[in-house]
């Protein structure tokens, strides 16, 4: 930890005066971040806000908290890992937003490997029988009504779909063709082709696709999770994709996760798991050091930070 002492303790921190930790490989983006975004790095003991860079880390995270601390910016766009930190005696903000871009192009990706029948076409050793949809014209339902959705609602334009985005509130979601609330969620997935998970992860959503929902999917359709491994109920999945009542699955998160050698998912022709990757530490940090730098900007500048963490919703 950098760690400094002021030489005035009862005075108050410049707004400028901003620390950055702990100590590891994503430290040094998020300094250049600060300081391009006007700021001046100093140790914790001296500062005015911190901008945590391990998301692994929140347990070290409490002794820094002091009370001149009055903005904490973390490094993910989920937070729920550090919800038991969450005060309201100073402002949060996460990355939610930042990491949109890549998470939807991955999804756009797995949409397409699963549709054109890549993922067992990947895994045979043998010349198979022709299989595959089209996506053009497809009915897709994104559950989710974030910044993921929003970038991948216009990856998908081109291709035509018919999209339904399902979210908390009910508000016109910007380029869907319909909007619906989470609790009908189950009215809508008959006609659904392609479901796809973009929401954050809180106690109402935890298990949101189960067996039931997964029943009332056609058995051509196809679902995608770049949210959370605990959205969906695993055991439910192996039952479906075992059965055949859907067609398959690409999820970039699990529960558990990791997923372990031997889990059933593994073995599932139709099912691909890829390590929690839609978006890399690497290219996250690019993207995370600009939201850091414009954050930065904004507290100068008396502007309100973005990202801002609701802490009753908890995201």
């Amino acid at each position: 930890m950098h760690v400094a002492t002021r030489t005035d303790p009862n005075a108050s921190p410049p707004p400028a005066h901003i620390a950055v930790e702990p100590d590891c490989w994503r430290r040094a983006a998020l300094v250049e971040a600060v300081e391009r975004g006007g700021g001046t790095v100093v140790g914790v003991d001296r500062a005015s806000a911190l901008v945590w860079a391990d998301p692994a880390r929140p347990d070290a995270l409490p002794p820094l908290l002091g009370p001149h601390i009055d903005w904490v910016q973390l490094p993910y766009a989920g937070a729920e890992s550090f919800l038991d930190l969450l005060d309201r005696e100073r402002t949060w903000t996460c990355g939610k937003g930042v990491y949109a871009r890549p998470v939807a192009e991955h999804a756009l990706a797995s949409i397409l490997a699963l549709l054109r029948g890549f993922v067992p076409y990947a895994r045979a050793h043998t010349w198979t029988g022709p299989r595959g949809a089209n996506l053009d014209g497809s009915r897709v339902t994104v559950v989710g009504g974030g910044g993921i959705t929003e970038q991948l609602l216009t990856l998908l334009a081109p291709f035509r779909c018919e999209v339904t985005v399902v979210r908390r509130a009910p508000v016109p979601f910007p380029g869907a063709h319909r909007t619906t609330v989470t609790s009908k969620l189950g009215e809508v997935l008959p006609e659904t082709d392609v479901l796809v998970l973009a929401l954050a992860l809180t106690p109402e959503t935890e298990g949101i696709i189960d067996g039931r929902r997964l029943a009332l999917l056609p058995d051509h359709a196809v679902l995608v999770n770049v949210a959370r491994g605990r959205h969906v109920v695993t055991d439910d999945l192996v039952a479906a994709l075992r059965a055949g009542t859907i067609a398959g699955a690409v999820l970039d998160v699990t529960d558990p996760e990791p997923l372990p050698d031997d889990h059933p998912l593994w073995d599932i022709d139709t099912c691909l798991v890829t390590p929690h990757v839609a978006n890399t530490p690497e290219m996250g940090l690019v993207l995370l050091a600009d939201r850091v730098a414009d954050n930065v900007t904004r507290r100068l500048a008396g502007m309100a930070p973005t990202g801002t963490i609701d802490l009753d919703l908890g995201y």
